[in-house]
């Protein structure tokens, strides 16, 4: 069985984006899959962190993944912090890596741009990365158009160890799905749904409230002129809203076209927002549970537990080709 790796960072909260271009694919893939689901808490202090956010970010962010669907039997969910090898490899694979490689990164250049002090994690967080990719053996890896570029690093990586020290990485393969995988920002279409955007208008938390979620999607751009039609480059604003509603109601984007002809805006905006809300009260109803529960803890452990067994053996096997010397058991 192929295995596949993906995580995402507790740093804010998660959105609707989150949940249509990751989460719900995670769902899909545990069926067919060995998957390893991280929240990758050691890629979010590469930017300062309030210890107590921080925390309860990263428990948020664990339990909206089981609330989402996914299974602990299935699938392996556990914090990245939880598996030291992760850092250990992220480090040996650091030596492997030029600076060159790093400063090509246009996320580095995007977040750095406009800073005068730039933290060290920010810049080699890339060979961390792959770390997590590779320290599985990862055939498949969920990513977004904005991380295909670390996964290559990734991939040369492997190849350029394999080729010093002898073949032992798989070349992990990118699974991205053909619709659904980046959903837009609801005040400029031109940008990824995202939560660090300061205006949280511009995204649909997994956690907002019913009422909030119909007046943001109420608020949300739209394009000059009232048809509905799906037409990315010319009418992004108004395709990226039927995307959404695709995504929540499983209604293919020409029902859609065909259920809102001749009909205004508002009435179309007003029916997502209900879309919407009926997609994410029964997420938000397990995710009360699970917090209460406190079974996360539970989950977590015995997630971190089956990922270190391979784990602490890639990373003994990967030490042992570079030369380092065993330690006396």
């Amino acid at each position: 069985m192929k295995t596949v790796l993906s995580g995402i960072q507790p740093s804010g909260k998660l959105t609707l984006g989150n949940y249509i271009g990751a989460m719900k694919n995670f769902v899909k893939l545990q069926n067919d899959y060995q998957c390893n689901f991280m929240v990758v808490d050691l890629h979010a202090i590469t930017v300062p962190q309030e210890p107590e956010a921080l925390r309860e970010q990263s428990e948020a962010v664990a339990a909206l993944f089981i609330a989402a669907g996914i299974d602990p039997n299935k699938a392996n969910v556990y914090m990245q912090s939880h598996v030291p090898p992760h850092a250990e490899l992220g480090w040996l694979l650091t030596t492997l890596t030029s600076m060159g490689e790093l400063e090509r990164m246009t996320q580095f250049k995007d977040k750095s741009a406009g800073k005068d002090s730039v933290g060290a994690g920010l810049f080699v967080y890339p060979a961390l990365m792959a770390a997590d990719i590779l320290v599985y053996n990862a055939d498949l890896v969920p990513v977004g158009e904005d991380q295909k570029q670390h996964l290559e690093l990734a991939r040369d990586l492997a190849g350029r160890f394999n080729h010093r020290f002898g073949d032992y990485f798989t070349i992990p393969e990118p699974y991205i799905p053909e619709v659904g995988a980046r959903i837009m920002s609801l005040d400029d279409a031109s940008k990824k749904m995202s939560k660090s955007n300061p205006n949280p208008g511009s995204y649909i938390a997994l956690l907002d409230p019913p009422d909030v979620i119909r007046k943001k999607i109420s608020r949300a751009t739209t394009d000059s002129g009232k048809e509905i039609r799906y037409a990315p480059d010319e009418k992004p604003e108004i395709s990226n809203l039927m995307s959404i509603y695709s995504q929540c109601s499983g209604m293919s984007l020409q029902e859609i076209q065909d259920k809102y002809e001749g009909q205004m805006y508002g009435g179309f905006k007003k029916d997502l927002g209900e879309v919407i809300v009926a997609t994410l009260e029964p997420l938000q109803q397990k995710y009360d549970e699970i917090r209460k529960s406190g079974q996360i803890h539970d989950i977590l452990a015995q997630g971190a537990d089956k990922a270190m067994e391979k784990a602490s053996r890639t990373v003994a096997e990967v030490k042992e080709r570079m030369g380092f010397l065993p330690a006396k058991k």
